[in-house]
């Protein structure tokens, strides 16, 4: 396998060892409430993703097997999001990611994150591909149903909430309200997923990024000014982690544009 393109940023703050983890895992997991691990070989794959060595952790991940596919299936979708350049490699990733996370599915029905992966990886794909065209080959409905079932294992799933928030804002915004309407998509359960996102992680610089992106696609310029806003709080939060990091980030781009 080619070599990943390496975190850009210091992650000295990010060094977490088994016991960090542990004491951590709560504020570091609010968002895909992924339960903590009792693998060790599954806790050093976590290790490996909060300081940024996304490669590490995919591979090592992988090799655990079990709740390490979970790991390798969030190291692989979040490297591919913000750190892969080029576009084909990119998708080729969230293809992969789907697929593994609809195996992990079959094998643990009842985990969450095994359907909240496949969505998080189609939604990106669907992104990248546009997302007329994967409304157009079904992957609107796949990724729509997805979300709901992490929401309904998961209830305090945030990440789940924010995606299916974007999954309704993009796709009013790309097609209209008319046509979004055949894909379940409509602007009240949008703006619901994204507060219910925020209450339940209200840390969260992407929730906030998300929600600021959101709101501007589902209720137009009015709404720009709490969007602003919204950046703002999410360049200021305090990353705990490789990953919140790299959202913060992104906040900070979005305020400059």
């Amino acid at each position: 396998m080619a070599k990943w393109t390496a975190f850009p940023y210091d992650n000295a703050a990010f060094q977490y060892d088994a016991a960090s983890l542990k004491k951590h895992w709560t504020r570091l997991h609010a968002g895909d409430a992924e339960p903590f691990p009792k693998d060790a070989a599954v806790q050093q794959a976590w290790i490996h993703f909060h300081a940024g060595e996304f490669q590490q952790a995919y591979e090592a991940g992988l090799a655990a097997g079990g709740a390490g596919i979970t790991v390798a299936n969030k190291a692989q979708a979040i490297y591919a999001n913000y750190l892969e350049k080029k576009e084909k490699t990119k998708l080729e990733m969230f293809l992969e990611v789907a697929e593994r996370a609809e195996g992990q599915q079959e094998a643990e029905p009842k985990n969450a994150n095994a359907w909240y992966w496949q969505a998080y990886a189609l939604g990106r794909y669907s992104q990248g591909i546009s997302v007329a065209k994967a409304l157009a080959q079904g992957l609107g409905g796949k990724v729509k149903t997805a979300l709901e079932k992490a929401i309904e294992l998961a209830p305090k799933h945030a990440d789940a909430h924010i995606a299916l928030g974007a999954f309704h804002a993009e796709v009013i915004d790309k097609v209209g309200k008319l046509l979004g309407k055949t894909q379940g998509a409509d602007t009240a359960t949008g703006l619901k997923m994204f507060e219910q996102a925020i209450k339940l992680n209200p840390s969260s610089a992407i929730a906030m990024i998300e929600r600021a992106n959101g709101l501007v696609m589902l209720e137009g310029d009015k709404r720009l000014a709490l969007a602003e806003q919204l950046y703002a709080d999410a360049a200021a939060c305090e990353p705990m982690d490789a990953m919140e990091c790299l959202d913060v980030e992104l906040a900070k781009e979005e305020l400059e544009e």
